[in-house]
């Protein structure tokens, strides 16, 4: 096999890390969507959490995109 080949190969599959943190956010937002609506009160207390979902799902999509960068560049 083409080492290039591989490459674009290997950068593809870490790239699949992305559409799971895009999925991941939208799971995440429908859920806290879901729970405020049951219960108003509890909503407040529960933004805090939201908000770390959110940026622990983003940065997992975020470092697929930095391997992928390091397979395509530097190996």
């Amino acid at each position: 096999m083409d080492p290039q080949a591989a490459k674009f190969i290997g950068a593809g599959i870490a790239c699949i890390g992305m559409a799971g943190a895009g999925i991941g956010v939208g799971t995440i937002f429908a859920n806290y969507l879901i729970g405020a609506l049951r219960n108003p009160s509890a909503a407040a207390g529960q933004f805090g959490t939201l908000i770390f979902g959110f940026a622990v799902t983003e940065a997992l999509g975020i470092f697929s995109l930095l391997v992928a960068i390091l397979l395509l560049f530097v190996v």
